[in-house]
């Protein structure tokens, strides 16, 4: 028999902190043939970002080592204590890898088409013409829409879900024998998710590639992989094929995986409940320039006539796919984003109110971003980062009152007190999110903007995040803004739902009435997206 693609032996990852070894990965073994897909399972910081950076050696070095006897070997070579030469080729080359985290994966300095081209070029020179040629190619079997017309575009022009897309076209550029997928779907809209997953699904069987998948969805992971390993602080707990694993665990912790789903609905609205915030006929338009004076050629209307209230105590969700509005809808409201229309929050107008005007406001409105790594400053401690706006709105706190509310924070979401000292860096993509919502949190606002506060969580967190959530609102009455692409949360989360299209509304009603029966056909094709997975799953078929 030949040797499979991918072979891990008793990997260990262990993490200098300070004078102490902190484990990472230890004892994990598996193999991984051609064309097949594994996935790895687990919450987050079990291990398996960890053990997917080890196969390409992405750690950080000495900080993260392997202990004697570790062993990975990709495509017959031995990838611990590989030369550059051999790294280099397998980078790219062999394998090829999306990050869960595009924004603080791509160069915010170079374009898009420089990026996808850098890839190319680096494995199989090309004429520039023909390395451009390959890099729309990429982004159109990425979903990129437009491709042809966004080259030139910086990763800060574009949505979460059109930058993650940017990262498959840049894994996918060498017709790599191996995809390393981290979270591959994280930031798309569901009905992106399906194509993408369909589009990978589709490259596995004709290219005959394998697929390392780590994914916080087991819906996904049990309609697009053939084995599975499931990871519990640092070591995998239970492997083998999907049917048998799903089907019938063994482990306690496969068990409660399996079982963790965000459920419920949260607690009903007094019909007297007071406004909070309001954005009326809210139109947010962005000019397109080009030629060398700049001229404005083009106008993208990214809110184009969009209304959204939101009462005390009350989610609003907000959806609709990748480019549709809703994150530039959040920003308008908190005045982040220069809009027309009329916004009100608490009964007054806060359209066209200066910079020293909005401060006193500031502490009362709050938003959790998309993507937590890219809005925590690396340079900050948790505490700072915490205790960051404490400082700046109650200044007459002591030093001891600010701690303990930092500290009263982390616990809220979920976080280990004793780690308020570490830095962004050293947490999971999940546990940052943590991070980023007690940020949030902290300052006790009236209304919170949440863009994808769950998106880079595992499902059991989820669950944990929508409870502490619901918790949090009914015990403060805290109004949110609930943005998300992930509609099982939507449904669990809001009481209201407005849809939207191309920076329009195109349907909004009660959550349960919106979901159920809803109206417009493209609120059909996103709810078929969203529940078809679990449709698949329980022999369910929607329509």
């Amino acid at each position: 028999m030949s040797e499979p693609l991918l072979t891990v032996k008793d990997l260990g990852v262990t993490f200098r902190a300070g004078d102490r070894d902190i484990v990472g990965v230890e004892g994990a073994s598996f193999t991984l043939d051609r064309g097949e897909t594994l996935a790895l399972v687990g919450e987050s910081g079990s291990g398996k970002s960890v053990t997917a950076l080890s196969v390409l050696q992405l750690l950080p070095y000495p900080a993260a080592r392997h202990p004697e006897g570790s062993s990975i070997r990709l495509a017959g070579k031995e990838m611990i204590g590989a030369d550059l030469e051999t790294l280099r080729e397998a980078r790219g080359g062999i394998a090829g890898m999306v990050f869960q985290e595009p924004m603080t994966s791509l160069n915010p300095l170079h374009t898009i088409e420089r990026q996808i081209v850098e890839a190319v070029q680096l494995h199989r020179p090309l004429p520039n013409g023909a390395a451009q040629e390959r890099a729309i190619e990429c982004l159109a079997m990425a979903g990129f829409a437009d491709a042809t017309n966004r080259l030139g575009a910086y990763p800060h022009q574009l949505s979460g879900g059109q930058r993650q897309r940017v990262m498959i076209a840049m894994a996918l550029a060498n017709d790599p024998a191996l995809l390393i997928a981290d979270e591959p779907t994280t930031a798309l809209d569901v009905t992106i998710q399906a194509q993408i997953l369909k589009l990978l699904a589709e490259l596995k069987q004709r290219l005959g590639m394998a697929m390392l998948l780590i994914s916080h969805d087991l819906a996904i992971v049990r309609r697009y992989a053939d084995r599975v390993c499931v990871m519990q602080k640092g070591r995998i707990v239970e492997q083998g094929a999907v049917a048998d694993v799903f089907e019938r665990p063994q482990h306690p912790y496969t068990q409660m995986l399996l079982a963790a789903e965000p459920k419920g609905s949260p607690d009903p609205v007094p019909e007297d409940a007071p406004e909070i915030m309001a954005g009326e006929d809210v139109r947010v338009h962005f000019p397109i320039r080009r030629g060398l004076l700049r001229r404005t050629v083009a106008v993208v209307k990214a809110c184009d006539g969009v209304s959204v209230r939101v009462r005390e105590g009350e989610t609003v969700g907000l959806v609709g796919e990748s480019g549709s509005g809703k994150t530039t809808m959040g920003l308008a409201l908190l005045g982040l984003e220069k809009a027309e229309g009329a916004i009100r929050f608490e009964g007054r107008s806060i359209q066209g109110l200066d910079r020293s005007e909005m401060r006193p406001l500031r502490r009362r409105m709050q938003i959790v971003f998309q993507d937590p790594y890219g809005s925590l400053s690396p340079r900050m401690s948790v505490a700072e980062i915490v205790g960051e706006g404490l400082a700046i709105h109650e200044p007459g706190l002591s030093r001891e009152q600010r701690d303990q509310a930092v500290a009263d924070a982390i616990v809220e979401v979920g976080l280990d007190p004793g780690s308020i000292n570490r830095y962004p860096h050293e947490f999971s993509g999940g546990q940052r999110q943590r991070i980023a919502i007690a940020r949030a949190l902290v300052l006790k606002p009236r209304f919170i903007v949440l863009d994808e506060p769950t998106s880079a969580l595992d499902m059991s967190v989820q669950a944990q995040i929508v409870a502490l959530l619901r918790g949090l609102q009914e015990k403060h009455r805290l109004a949110y803004l609930f943005i998300s692409h992930d509609l099982k949360v939507v449904r669990a989360m809001a009481h209201h739902v407005v849809v939207l299209k191309d920076g329009r509304v195109v349907e909004e009603g009660e959550t349960h009435a919106v979901m159920d029966e809803p109206r417009e056909p493209y609120t059909r094709a996103l709810m078929d997206a969203a529940f078809s997975l679990k449709a698949t799953e329980s022999g369910v078929v929607r329509g």
